[in-house]
Formats: structure tokens, sequence, C-alpha cells
């Protein structure tokens, strides 16, 4: 069990990675899209750990960049799995129907 979530941790770090050198960070309006600030949330949407106070404020802050990331073949099993509709609903974050 461990070993799995340190899997999915290594994973999505490396994502991460590959997204920020093929120009994940995109802008829109006003704000910065970085999938890098939804760092914080990576233990709840990989384990069912609760989101911290910090993953909460991110998720509200990149809001409006989550269609994108949804869209995203590297990002969007993450963005649309269980574990983060969780994340979104326990941070009271309206999870976007693109």
């Amino acid at each position: 069990m461990k070993m799995m979530m340190k899997t999915r941790i290594v994973v999505f770090a490396a994502i991460i990675g590959l997204v920020l050198v093929g120009e994940g960070r995109v802008t829109m309006a006003a704000t910065n899209c970085d999938v890098t600030q939804l760092t914080p949330c990576l233990g709840a949407i990989t384990s069912n750990s609760p989101p911290s106070v910090l993953c909460c404020s991110r998720l509200r802050s990149q809001r409006p960049c989550l269609c994108n990331y949804l869209r995203n073949p590297f990002l969007g099993r993450y963005v649309n799995s269980p574990n983060a509709r969780k994340v979104a609903n326990t941070c009271k974050v309206p999870y976007p129907s693109c």
C-alpha cells in the first residue's frame, strides 16, 4: 500500500514536470494557471487523507484553470479522479462541467 502511494506521488510529480516543460503554464484572465500550485493537494488526491486549508485555498485560486487541467492528457486522470472530486467537494469548490 505504501509502495503504491509512493509510486503515485512519483508519477504525479513526473507529470507535473512534463507539463511545465511542455508549456503547462497558461495565463487566463487574471489567474495564473500553474498546476504546481495544487501540490498541497497531492496527498489528498492520491490517498484518503483530508485536504489541508492550503490545498483548499490553492484549489479555489486555480478553479478557473480546472477545465484546462481536465483536458490535459497528462493531468486529466488525476483531476478527474474520484479523490480529486472529493477534495473539491470538501473544499466547497464546485467541480467544473467542461
